[in-house]
């Protein structure tokens, strides 16, 4: 990362490098500190008194056994092998090794902590405050093509939850300047954020140049290509579902772009990953 003074951007910054002048200058978002390290939390999620924490790359080697602690003493660990899928499961179904195949975990009981990992694709943590439960979604582009967030939203409604209670929480993610994509997955981000009530849906090309005008896709040099903001698509899928931006919060870090923090595949080709979690209060 590279520092242009001290008017320069904080998303732009090592967080770590000039803490007096970018330290917790991300807006609605804070680095919590503890004797392990830092890791990011939403205000939306914490200021309703959900545990959660979004790790960095500088937390290598220490998995959700060990990170679980840092967030609440006593919690129980589940989490997902993750298949780039649309796969919701029960907290209480993945709660040892062998890891079941699923991109999602809807809490069913309180005191779960669940978890998902990433390395561009989108992690995304979901609370309910009327009901304590909680969910943990891992959304690349194929995961919005195949609408594992309505999923999640639908299982979550399935425990009592209300649309208008919420609160939603996209973490650190690759950016759309920096996702280039084949024109395919453009166009099946474009058919998975169509009304599914809408008899006559628009016509391909147009739906792109919509998907382009609310900056989710943008044009790129090559050929066959454009460029994919994934965490604004998954945000237009979840308006479509009936949540409101009030109760949505995106993190502005690019996972590409800052390399001190965060694994990417993209940047890197390398099979390494940062974990993102939240603890369920109550249960079933």
């Amino acid at each position: 990362m590279t520092s242009n003074g001290p008017k320069a951007k904080a998303e732009d910054q090592d967080p770590f490098a000039a803490p007096d002048a970018f330290f917790n200058q991300i807006q609605d978002w804070t680095w919590a500190g503890c004797y392990g390290g830092y890791y990011l939390q939403s205000d939306l999620l914490e200021a309703a008194g959900f545990e959660h924490g979004f790790f960095t790359r500088r937390w290598q080697n220490r998995g959700p056994d060990e990170l679980a602690g840092y967030l609440s003493a006593g919690v129980s660990v589940h989490r997902p092998k993750q298949v780039h899928g649309d796969k919701v499961l029960n907290a209480s179904e993945a709660n040892q090794p062998p890891w079941p195949d699923a991109d999602a975990l809807v809490s069913d009981q309180g005191g779960q902590s669940l978890w998902v990992c990433s390395a561009d694709c989108t992690p995304v943590l979901i609370a309910d405050p009327g009901t304590g439960h909680a969910a943990a979604c891992h959304v690349g582009w194929r995961g919005v093509a195949a609408r594992i967030l309505p999923k999640a939203l639908t299982t979550l409604r399935s425990r009592g939850a209300k649309l208008e209670n919420l609160l939603v929480a996209l973490g650190p993610a690759i950016s759309g300047a920096n996702y280039q994509v084949q024109n395919d997955v453009a166009f099946a981000i474009a058919k998975s954020l169509e009304s599914e009530e809408d008899n006559q849906p628009p016509q391909r090309n147009q739906r792109l140049e919509q998907l382009k005008a609310e900056g989710v896709l943008n044009d790129d040099i090559s050929p066959q290509h454009m460029r994919l903001d994934i965490r604004l698509a998954a945000i237009e899928q979840l308006r479509r579902t009936g949540i409101q931006s009030n109760q949505i919060s995106q993190c502005p870090l690019c996972t590409a772009a800052e390399v001190s923090l965060f694994h990417s595949w993209r940047r890197d080709q390398v099979k390494a990953v940062q974990w993102s979690g939240i603890v369920a209060q109550a249960g079933e």
